[in-house]
């Protein structure tokens, strides 16, 4: 059984299939990981919540390629620092508040 990636919030769950794209995506290769990402970023960069799950996810993926893989975990890395920027540089007020929050 795969992992589902939730955000949990009082009263608010996020559920997102991040989780099971990328793992799909890592099977393929950096090259897959990279239009995985794109598509999923360029589909929900307007959803602050979706956006969040995706850097969390980004994270997860890092840390768990770190001593597996080091040149995957240093795309998911990459990718992570792209989603973090975008959320930093465009998220504000309880949008930015909730990403912070979440991803602290």
């Amino acid at each position: 059984m795969q992992k589902v990636q939730y955000i949990k919030l009082p009263g608010e769950t996020v559920t997102t299939t991040f989780w099971q794209d990328f793992s799909i995506a890592d099977k393929f290769g950096i090259n897959a990981i990279k239009d995985t990402y794109e598509n999923a970023f360029n589909s929900w960069k307007h959803d602050y919540r979706y956006i969040t799950n995706l850097a969390i996810v980004m994270n997860y993926k890092a840390f768990d390629y770190s001593e597996l893989n080091e040149d995957i975990a240093e795309v998911y890395v990459d990718l992570y620092h792209k989603t973090n920027s975008f959320a930093l540089n465009n998220f504000k007020g309880d949008e930015l508040k909730y990403y912070l929050e979440i991803t602290d």
